[in-house]
């Protein structure tokens, strides 16, 4: 099922960023693998991160990226029946064995599956701590990690302002990185700092060479507070979201 659902939203994914004239380039598209289990691992920076994560792996090696995204998107009237028909993999934040085991399967079935290891979007752009579990599926499954890096699409959709999907002429950088092979003596927490390393400079490199500015005083949210930006710093941002994921846990408690 999953081929006849990829296809027209793929497709429908690029007629929309055409319409919108975005300025998409893709760095490193050499390092796809043409075939064989990849763990694809991808900053996150906006809610759209997904499409341009998969359309980098989609047009470096026509890879269709099965990604893990909380089951909630799975019971949504619209998004769930596509999510399934693409198999993407859902995850129960409350027990996430199912579909680390799931995830495993695929890889060594040789699929691509796709991986935010800081798990929520980073409000300060900038790349959080990350979890261990897409070394830990690597050494699993005995498929390369893939570094991605996204820049720009914080502009588009992300956490604290409003939609502007309709914004044209924005650039989209969507850099792939060699992949990483791991030994059979490598250990995941290791691994995922050697990842971190990795992905931290094509992030540098990425925004360095990024062609967009903002179009005025108002327009700096989207860079961090180390490029001159309005964004909040790392330490800042951590501070928001243990905020944020406190309050949410006090609305569960009260809800019994």
């Amino acid at each position: 099922m999953a081929e006849f659902v990829y296809p027209p939203v793929i497709g429908a994914a690029l007629t929309a960023f055409r319409a919108l004239d975005a300025r998409i380039k893709i760095v490193g598209a050499e390092h796809i693998p043409a075939r064989g289990g990849a763990v694809l691992v991808s900053n996150h920076i906006s809610y759209l991160d997904f499409l341009f994560a998969g359309l980098g792996a989609y047009r470096g090696g026509k890879r269709k990226t099965r990604f893990m995204a909380k089951d909630d998107v799975f019971k949504h009237r619209i998004s769930g029946p596509l999510m399934r028909g693409m198999k993407h993999i859902p995850v129960d934040r409350t027990d996430g064995q199912p579909a680390y085991e799931a995830a495993v399967r695929a890889l060594k079935a040789g699929e691509v599956v796709g991986v935010f290891p800081e798990a929520t979007i980073s409000r300060s752009f900038m790349l959080k701590k990350f979890k261990t579990g897409a070394a830990r599926m690597a050494a699993d499954s005995g498929a390369p990690l893939l570094p991605v890096v996204l820049w720009g699409t914080q502009q588009l959709w992300t956490k604290g302002r409003p939609k502007t999907l309709t914004k044209r002429h924005v650039p989209i950088t969507i850099m792939i990185g060699e992949p990483i092979h791991l030994g059979p003596n490598d250990k995941p927490v290791m691994v995922t700092r050697r990842l971190r390393t990795a992905m931290s400079e094509m992030l540098d490199q990425a925004q360095r060479e990024y062609p967009g500015k903002p179009s005025g005083p108002d327009d700096t949210w989207w860079l961090p507070a180390h490029l001159g930006g309005t964004a909040p710093t790392l330490e800042v941002a951590e501070a928001e979201d243990e905020a944020e994921a406190l309050a949410k846990a006090e609305r569960r408690a009260a809800r019994g």
